[in-house]
């Protein structure tokens, strides 16, 4: 079921406990009590991926579902890509349909923050005034844009992306914009610049790309792919700039130029500022979770809280596989450990340890990576980067750490399975 705060709501009691069956009694002189919900905080990948989860392993317990925005769950990947195009909508985005909520039983409401919880009362109070009490709590919390504390990023025009309606605003933007500055060279930043200038009018919009590395994508990919998708950008028109530092964005209300580090500006009237995502733990460190970066999870996906347990993107854990302490920000993080985590809510013995795995469309192409190269001595490039089909292998020693692959499914689905059979700390 789709729950929404009505106006009334925001009078009614301190603290909701379900007291009634979902279902008649088969003896209606007496009332089996309901246990209390488990709660999900977070209405993304993760979390529709645990109560999936729940309802498969036949968990019949009461789940609720908080999500701080008004819409029903919906992926994030497209909103910098199809959606951004004006080639998808809405509904296509969306995870689940209201119809799933009201059949798997799960309360979703939709437009709620959650803004504390208290782990000896098991309770989560919401910013509508209302407490719920759980028997067990699941953070799926995810990230945020990362902002730049810059003079000017105020500026009406100066944008982040992060949700549906960030990508809803900047499409709007994008009908009127003509010059348009791209601030950091990751994955988001130049999705961005390739649906940009593949959209209808892209003769008539100037992209520039800001990076202040010395190359893109310099945190994720080796020098050959970064040359790579560098000249693949610029043969589209893409201006890309490396080395090169911003010191702030003028205008009077309204963005109009952006003036570079070295004293040189740029015009522009959409500026957005792509410089990353930063895991969402407030809610976690207010209640007192261990935090490192994210919120500290064990192989079960407990966090340092009794029956409280974290998800996807917004937690850090040690991994026995690359020997540290890592987050992962991807689709496959969140529905991952999401199930894991849905397993350990209910008893079960489970070890989330992955090979992470992530992809980036661009244009016509696509990059997969698998693994994390942190640590690397040695690369590998099987096939030829001229012909637009070939992955780069990273190894520490003997072993295989990571595989960045273009336009290369085989190459990447092999790097997968070679890393899984890796021994324990490969990365140590």
């Amino acid at each position: 079921m789709v729950a929404r705060p009505r106006p009334a709501d925001r009078g009614g009691p301190a603290l909701l406990r379900p007291s009634s069956p979902a279902a008649p009694c088969p003896d209606p002189s007496a009332e089996l009590p309901m246990p209390e919900p488990i709660i999900i905080v977070g209405a993304g990948q993760a979390g529709v991926k645990a109560a999936e989860t729940l309802r498969a392993k036949r968990c019949s317990d009461p789940i609720v579902m908080i999500g701080d925005e008004p819409w029903l769950p919906y992926q994030r990947p497209p909103l910098s890509k199809a959606f951004l195009q004006g080639k998808t909508d809405d509904e296509r985005l969306f995870l689940k349909s209201a119809d799933w909520f009201d059949t798997a039983d799960v309360a979703l409401m939709a437009g709620v923050r959650a803004t504390g919880f208290d782990t000896t009362q098991r309770t989560l109070a919401l910013d509508d005034g209302r407490t719920l009490a759980y028997s067990k709590l699941l953070l799926a919390t995810g990230t945020r844009a990362r902002t730049l504390p810059l003079p000017g990023s105020n500026l009406d025009g100066v944008v982040t992306l992060r949700g549906l309606d960030d990508s809803k605003r900047i499409r709007d933007r994008l009908r009127r914009a003509r010059r348009v500055v791209i601030v950091g060279g990751g994955f988001v930043g130049m999705e961005v610049a390739a649906a940009v200038r593949a959209m209808d009018g892209a003769p008539g919009r100037h992209v520039t790309v800001v990076e202040a590395q010395s190359r893109i994508l310099k945190r994720a990919v080796a020098p050959a792919l970064s040359d790579y998708l560098h000249r693949l950008h610029t043969s589209n028109g893409v201006e890309i700039l490396t080395d090169t530092g911003v010191a702030r964005f003028a205008g009077d209300g309204r963005v109009d130029r952006v003036e570079l580090a070295d004293g040189t500006g740029l015009s522009a009237d959409l500026v957005l500022l792509s410089a990353g995502a930063q895991p969402e733990i407030d809610l976690a460190a207010s209640a007192g979770l261990k935090i490192d970066r994210g919120i500290v999870v064990d192989t079960a996906c407990r966090t340092s809280a009794s029956r409280v347990f974290a998800a996807g993107d917004c937690t850090v854990f040690d991994s026995r596989r690359y020997g540290k302490r890592i987050g992962l920000e991807s689709v496959q993080n969140a529905c991952d450990q999401a199930k894991h985590a849905a397993g350990a809510m209910l008893g079960e013995p489970v070890e989330y340890d992955p090979v992470p795995w992530f992809w980036s469309d661009q244009y016509d192409v696509k990059l997969q990576i698998a693994g994390l190269s942190e640590g690397f001595d040695r690369l590998e490039t099987v096939g030829e980067p001229e012909t637009g089909r070939f992955t780069v292998r990273y190894f520490a020693g003997s072993a295989l750490l990571a595989a960045d692959s273009i336009n290369d499914a085989r190459g990447h689905m092999m790097a997968r399975r070679d890393i899984a059979v890796q021994p324990a700390a490969i990365a140590a």
